[in-house]
């Protein structure tokens, strides 16, 4: 497992999360599809979220509508 924080701005709001992943690298479009998962996943919200068939600048694109901005990947040390 790879630790992975996410630094990025919600709705002009600076904040992280912290995420474990086996896979090794993470690109920002599939972090920010964690990020909307995490802010706007729930049932209420679904109809947000970008389809399965999205691609990479879809879900970036969609991020951003949601005020999700500046999504920068920083792995944990020794990782």
């Amino acid at each position: 497992m790879r630790t992975y924080t996410l630094e990025y701005l919600f709705n002009g709001e600076l904040r992280s999360q912290t995420f474990e992943f086996t896979q090794p690298q993470l690109a920002v479009h599939e972090a920010a599809m964690h990020l909307l998962q995490l802010h706007f996943g729930d049932g209420e919200n679904s109809l947000v979220m970008p389809s399965a068939d999205s691609s990479p600048e879809e879900i970036l694109q969609q991020a951003e509508l949601l005020g999700l901005t500046q999504i920068r990947i920083v792995e944990a040390p020794g990782a």
